[in-house]
């Protein structure tokens, strides 16, 4: 008999993708590790691509060069396209109506992790844990990994200010 293994799902907000993709926060390094070794399936809709296509638009910092070819390849690489549900009034309201599609998704698609700096998300963490989903900071997650995985080689040149 033949089993199959499906690594959890885990939705990440905007911040947390441009800390991964863009600004090679040290912080995203079990997640990076995490995503390379398949142990987990990074969860995303369109309008999650567009807000980060928005964000990315309106510019960065200088000193943060983006180039547009790298992270779209790395989404790409990474992303599972989930359909996000239909809006349903019993699940956990975010105060942000932007970040309503991150909790909405993440239940929706029966991911076990939302991973966010944001604090209008981080308040629904307890009600999320009702629906299955930890609401957790990049951070937080790393600390408590499902997999204890070596970080890669870019973050150990990477300083946390």
């Amino acid at each position: 008999m033949h089993s199959h293994f499906e690594p959890d799902g885990l939705v990440l907000d905007t911040n947390v993708v441009l800390d991964w993709l863009v600004f090679r926060n040290a912080a995203c390094a079990a997640l990076q590790a995490a995503l390379e070794q398949r142990r987990v399936r990074w969860l995303a809709s369109r309008a999650m691509l567009d807000e980060m296509d928005h964000v990315l638009q309106r510019g960065l910092d200088p000193r943060w060069a983006v180039d547009p070819l790298a992270w779209r390849a790395a989404w790409e690489q990474h992303v599972e396209w989930v359909q996000p549900p239909a809006p349903a009034r019993t699940l956990p309201r975010c105060t942000d109506p932007d970040d309503q599609k991150f909790i909405d998704l993440a239940i929706g698609a029966g991911a076990r992790w939302l991973l966010t700096r944001d604090r209008a998300l981080l308040k629904l963490a307890r009600r999320a844990h009702a629906y299955g989903v930890e609401v957790l900071t990049p951070e937080r997650w790393s600390a408590a990994a499902p997999v204890a995985a070596a970080a890669p080689a870019w973050a150990s040149n990477v300083s946390i200010s």
